[in-house]
């Protein structure tokens, strides 16, 4: 019996230690959600596109359909787009599935609105009916895409971004507005999901990947160009790779990939030149995230190069339901219209809880405002009943070259939310405000082993 007890306690002493261990090192903790990220694979079958199109079709729509519909009830495999130039309509993904891009493959999506069917999804973080993404994908499992072909949005000031096509919706007193402000008021008048509708003309501009309540995904190897809106929205989804992906568009809202009240989300080895953040985690906006609230977590970024965006991976700021355990690793980010290197922003009507983010060996060129920037009262918002709280950010081995700031932390006036930021073995040279420069309603933040501009900065700042 003695010896039992004996045993008990060792055990429950290692296991101690071993929690100890863990808590003090969160990129162990890294290594086991990367482990736990596993791509799907797919039968070795192949179902190529072409062979399912009528010639008397201008549009290579049907025959994408075909093939993936045939692809499926068989069980699985690849559908091949091949070598050469295809125009079609949104497409949708199936289970089983893997959509393939030859090496000379490029699809080429229309811009005609009245073409597109409408589907369940969200516009930044607000629940609707709307046209569907280019590529789309509903309650749908061990689905990919992949290839080293080229997928073209086609969008521009001619077609989806044109203001004559934006300002359609008649306003009560007469004024046009577009499809996002009526969205926004919908959701502020808590209109049903099911009456938020929006179609043909008066359609907002879709996405170009939104895979919805999705399980084992897969994105790898191609490139994105000329998205209507986001590039890459897996929304509600679990076990997402996307890999080497190559996202070059810079129209308005082009944020490049924006995970949103997802769980285990690895990015790795992408390249980004976007109009917008390049990377933004998620999870719902004001009221409908409420509704929800399902957080963001065990998101993972390593091995990326971003160049133009507003930040380099942005938490935020439609993240009401939360976002938890994010790791950020060897990147290498520089252009001077880069804004920001790590941001993370909310408001006071939006709230949400941001906690355990882990940067370390970031290699920055220049970016044009801050290295971390943080924003409590985005778009203005000064006050409201649900505060953002972000806690727990640390930064370490970041080196960067030119910046305005190094932080630039704008919080609440009159309360803490944001707590506990550690500075770790980081060099910030070129930096025009040395002193730090903007920091508001923050506790406790850590420094060591840090220069700025040459000049050692230690200790502790309250």
């Amino acid at each position: 019996m003695k010896k039992l007890f004996y045993l008990f306690v060792i055990t429950l002493s290692a296991a101690v230690y071993s929690c100890k261990e863990k808590e003090t090192d969160p990129w162990r903790e890294m290594a086991d959600v990367y482990n736990a990220i596993v791509a799907p694979v797919f039968p070795d079958r192949d179902f190529i596109m072409t062979n399912y199109h009528n010639p008397a079709d201008t549009l290579y729509t049907e025959a994408i359909r075909k093939a993936i519909e045939h692809c499926a009830a068989e069980g699985g495999g690849r559908v091949v787009i091949p070598d050469g130039e295809f125009l079609t309509g949104p497409v949708r993904l199936r289970s089983r599935v893997n959509l393939h891009l030859a090496d000379g493959a490029r699809l080429l999506f229309v811009t005609d609105p009245h073409l597109f069917d409408v589907v369940r999804t969200r516009i930044e973080g607000i629940d609707c009916y709307n046209l569907s993404p280019l590529i789309y994908a509903y309650e749908e499992t061990h689905i990919a895409i992949t290839g080293n072909g080229v997928m073209d949005g086609q969008a521009s000031e001619d077609n989806w971004f044109g203001r004559a096509r934006r300002m359609r919706q008649t306003q009560p007193d007469g004024t046009r507005t577009d499809e996002k402000s009526v969205l926004y008021q919908m959701k502020a008048d808590q209109t049903p999901f099911e009456e938020r509708i929006f179609r043909g003309e008066e359609g907002i501009r879709p996405q170009f990947i939104n895979l919805y309540k999705c399980r084992d995904v897969l994105l790898e190897g191609f490139t994105l160009l000329r998205s209507p809106f986001w590039l890459i929205h897996p929304l509600l989804s679990e076990n997402v790779t996307v890999r080497g992906v190559k996202m070059i568009s810079h129209g308005n809202n082009n944020d490049g990939c924006d995970p949103e009240s997802c769980k285990n989300v690895l990015i790795e080895g992408c390249y980004f030149d976007t109009g917008d953040d390049c990377i933004a985690i998620k999870s719902g906006r004001d009221e409908d995230g409420r509704f929800w609230n399902i957080p963001c977590e065990n998101i993972i970024v390593r091995d990326c190069v971003m160049k133009d965006g507003h930040a380099g991976v942005a938490i935020g700021s439609e993240v009401t339901g939360g976002c938890y355990n994010v790791w950020v690793e060897n990147c290498r980010m520089d252009s001077p219209r880069l804004d920001r290197v790590i941001r993370i922003k909310s408001s006071a009507e939006r709230g949400g809880e941001v906690k355990n983010v882990y940067v370390r060996r970031i290699e920055v060129g220049e970016c044009r405002q801050s290295v971390l920037g943080m924003e409590l009262k985005y778009w203005g918002v000064t006050d409201g009943p649900y505060p953002p709280y972000f806690h727990n950010i640390h930064l370490e081995h970041i080196t960067s070259n030119k910046s305005q700031y190094v932080m630039h932390l704008d919080g609440f006036d009159d309360k803490i939310r944001v707590r506990d930021i550690y500075v770790k073995n980081c060099a910030f040279n070129g930096v025009a405000h040395p002193d730090i420069h903007m920091i508001v309603g923050v506790e406790n933040i850590r420094f060591d082993h840090v220069s700025v501009n040459g000049q050692e900065y230690e200790g502790i700042y309250d």
